[in-house]
């Protein structure tokens, strides 16, 4: 079925503090603020969410499925509260509440709309007469008026009255989908929008059209402008309406109702696409107001979230959503505050990473293959299939422009390293086999400082040298600055003088080509990695190899150092990252993070965080906790010498209920027992005993009711164990024991170990009392013979 954009573009509460965004069978919940995303609603059916709603007091959340189910979600919990049947012959396509939050409107694939009482949780209306699907439907805000408004594919807006069940008009007007409506306060106006690129306004007393707006673009979304408020930086001179419109173009613009005239149009870095084909990336889908953050939120074909001020439409916070295949990722800033990440696409992305607000560069106009940053973090160079390098800088409010570009290669730039020491060069690879070296110019990093730059520079390359017979895929500075290595499609790496590019040596020994290459940051070592599943570790003095570290299943994309130079991380084209020790040539873990191919692995300064990039659209960031968990762990053994120390104590001091406590907190089945052996040694143990048991909380008897059923498959200790049951079944009612975690399985295993010690006490009972029997008759015998003596 046709599936309506603007039901499942994401949508915000009203509080402005959580974002809903749908994701096949998922519904995400994302803070507003930090961009995270709190938890995820999942359909159980695992069916596509086809519409969802939110009410409009931020209580009730409705999804609807492929499944023709209706699912009502207590959204911060994640728990699906209710689910019943939509009753629709075809999935949902949209779904509004009205103003009071108690009733919702389903509109289906199917001509229909329903209407459901929340409260009373049934069908109140069955509205029929629409034609195809109906992917639009809105209450009127005033309740009293009982209307229901909605759009179908004959792109008529219907007006059904709620207490007669009748279609009471129909709007004629547009001549393609109707994406969106906003009501007036008034009450009588309303404004239709359409991707027959005109809005319309609507006199709902005469049910006629008072105008069309023509907008010259397809519309995704009209908002009318709060009444109060001061929106003259908009272009609002006069009182009176105006609307937003968001459309294929990607840039917000501000309508006068009274005469139809644009009063502003927002200024975008990118160039606003002019052609007839319409839909570009930067198209917009949603548009919404959030009055409580005075913010209008839009989102864009490639699921970029943008937050906008209400009065001056100035960008607050941007969080980007899709981002097709991620190439490269590098930490950025000072302190490691930001990653900047190439996408597959054209722009790169800056990600503040405590909010993860986003900043779309703009410059390149092919896909960025690969990024470096400098040692300070303030600059960075990109390179891109579109045969340039650009090099930017980050302000100190963290804002990121252009400073200049280089031109020269004659094909794609692929690889890129900066120089280590300071910001005084940066080394290039292409497609086209050959390696430049750029400098940059002094002017360019103190102009920076004054932020003169107006235009980017242009930079030259100083040198360029024919390095392989094929592609080369990597490039690396030495911490010096005075060496660079290549790897290649050819197998081999190769050591250059970075003053003249003058060839130092080659790496032979790979079998397949060389993907990555790296100078270790404390040794005269280079590491290399390649699509043979090898890493090798070579000396620069002689070009021999130290070592070969096998165990990647698949082509080996990146290598880094980690570990002040100790240990090697590397990413496979399978998803896998591998940690490796160099002393002992050994994987010590193997991570599993990523659905495809890695192509983008960094470390930041403090060697402490890794940021990895695939081409399964996520990027991941990865704590190494090894110091964290090696203090837990001491922790934890000192807890527990410390705890055994005092439970010898208390059982000295005879102090049993805190003993016995201590032994369950250190989960020490074992432990439990001898305190029971030794209750149980007293004078009037089992009252003790009692008394112990009937005063532990209700957990602690759940894991001694685990422990005995232990207890109890040792003949030698099935008395202790007894013991307890008794105690437990004579002062816990049977109802409050079938409430016991685990009672089922307990009862399972204590029946048949119960009755092998039932039979076993049988059996000494018989024998006992053969014996018993036996002795009267010898006793009996014996009196006899001495009655005869005596006779």
């Amino acid at each position: 079925e046709p599936r309506s954009r603007s039901s499942l573009s994401p949508q915000v509460s009203r509080d402005g503090t959580a974002m809903f965004c749908p994701c096949g069978t998922r519904l995400n919940v994302m803070d507003v603020e930090t961009g995270a995303r709190l938890h995820s609603l999942e359909q159980d059916d695992q069916e596509d969410i086809t519409a969802f709603a939110l009410s409009p007091d931020d209580e009730i959340l409705v999804t609807g499925s492929r499944a023709l189910l209706l699912k009502q979600w207590n959204w911060r919990e994640s728990k699906c509260v209710r689910t019943w049947k939509a009753v629709h012959v075809a999935p949902v396509a949209s779904m509004a509440f009205d103003s009071t939050s108690t009733l919702l409107a389903s509109g289906g694939c199917d001509s229909t709309i329903k209407i459901w009482d929340m409260i009373k949780q049934y069908c109140t209306h069955n509205l029929k007469g629409s034609s195809g699907v109906v992917h639009l439907v809105e209450f009127h805000p005033d309740i009293s008026r009982l209307q229901l408004f909605s759009s179908s594919m004959d792109y008529k807006i219907r007006i059904w009255d709620l207490n007669t069940s009748k279609c009471i008009a129909a709007l004629d007007g547009h001549f393609s989908a109707v994406t969106s409506l906003a009501f007036a306060a008034d009450g009588n106006t309303l404004i239709s929008s359409g991707r027959d690129k005109i809005c319309m306004v609507w006199n709902l007393e005469t049910r006629e059209s008072k105008r069309t707006v023509p907008i010259y673009e397809s519309v995704e979304a009209a908002v009318l402008l709060p009444e109060k408020g001061d929106f003259s930086q908009l272009g609002v001179k006069k009182q009176g309406l105006h609307f937003l419109t968001a459309g294929s173009k990607g840039v917000l613009k501000i309508w006068e109702v009274a005469t139809a005239a644009c009063v502003y149009t927002q200024p975008v870095p990118f160039e606003p696409v002019e052609s007839k084909e319409e839909a570009s990336e930067h198209s917009l889908t949603q548009c919404m107001l959030v009055p409580e953050r005075n913010e209008i939120v839009t989102v864009s074909v490639e699921h970029n979230i943008v937050l906008y001020d209400t009065q001056t439409l100035q960008l607050r916070k941007q969080l980007a959503g899709y981002n097709d295949e991620v190439l490269d990722v590098k930490f950025l800033g000072p302190g490691d505050s930001h990653i900047v990440v190439a996408t597959n696409s054209p722009q790169l992305k800056v990600f503040e990473l405590a909010t993860s607000h986003c900043q779309i560069l703009y410059g390149h106009t092919e896909t960025v293959l690969a990024l470096d940053v400098f040692r300070k973090g303030l600059m960075f160079v990109s390179c891109s299939k579109d045969k340039s390098i650009r090099l930017w800088r980050m302000n100190k409010g963290g804002r990121v422009v252009c400073v200049a570009q280089g031109l020269g290669h004659a094909h794609g730039v692929g690889a890129v390293s900066c120089s280590r020491m300071k910001e005084s060069f940066v080394v290039t690879s292409s497609q086209d086999c050959t390696i430049k070296v750029w400098n940059i110019p002094e002017s360019l990093i103190s102009k920076a400082k004054a932020a003169l730059i107006s235009s980017p520079e242009t930079l030259h390359a100083q040198v360029t040298e024919r390095g392989h017979d094929k592609d080369i895929n990597s490039v690396a500075v030495s911490p010096n600055d005075k060496l660079i290595a290549t790897g290649s499609q050819d197998r081999l790496a190769k050591l250059w003088s970075c003053s003249d590019c003058s060839l130092l040596g080659v790496f032979t020994g790979h079998k397949r080509g060389i993907w990555c290459v790296q100078f270790s940051p404390v040794d005269q070592i280079l590491a290399t990695s390649s699509a043979d599943g090898t890493l090798k570790l070579w000396g620069l003095q002689d070009f021999s190899c130290l070592k070969t570290f096998e165990g990647h299943d698949a082509s080996v994309l990146k290598v880094i150092f980690v570990s002040r130079g100790t240990q090697l991380l590397s990413s496979g084209s399978d998803g896998l990252l591998k940690l490796w020790t160099i002393k002992t040539n050994e994987c010590v873990k193997t991570l599993d993070g990523h659905e495809d191919k890695i192509w983008g692995l960094h470390s930041n300064k403090q060697d402490d965080m890794v940021v990895t990039a695939s081409s399964d659209s996520s990027i991941t960031l990865w704590k190494d906790v090894t110091e964290i968990e090696q203090e837990e762990a001491q922790a934890k053994q000192e807890e527990q010498i410390m705890k055994e120390q005092e439970l010898s104590n208390l059982l000295h001091e005879k102090r049993y209920l805190k003993a016995l406590g201590l032994a369950i907190s250190l989960d020490r089945p074992h432990t439990v027992l001898t305190v029971v052996k030794a209750i149980l040694k007293e004078s009037d143990g089992r009252k003790h005993l009692e008394e112990n048991i009937a005063r532990l909380r209700k957990d602690q008897k759940e894991a001694v009711l685990a422990f005995l059923v232990t207890w109890n498959t040792n003949s030698r200790n099935c008395h202790e164990a007894q013991a307890v049951i008794e105690t437990l079944l004579k002062h816990e009612a049977p109802d409050s024991l079938l409430q016991y975690s685990g009672i089922k399985s307990a009862v399972e295993s204590l029946l048949p170990y119960t009755e092998r010690h039932f039979q076993r006490l049988s059996r000494l009972l018989q024998a006992s009392m053969f014996i018993d029997f036996m002795w009267q008759n010898m006793r009996l015998a014996d009196t006899s013979q001495q009655e005869d003596m005596t006779l």
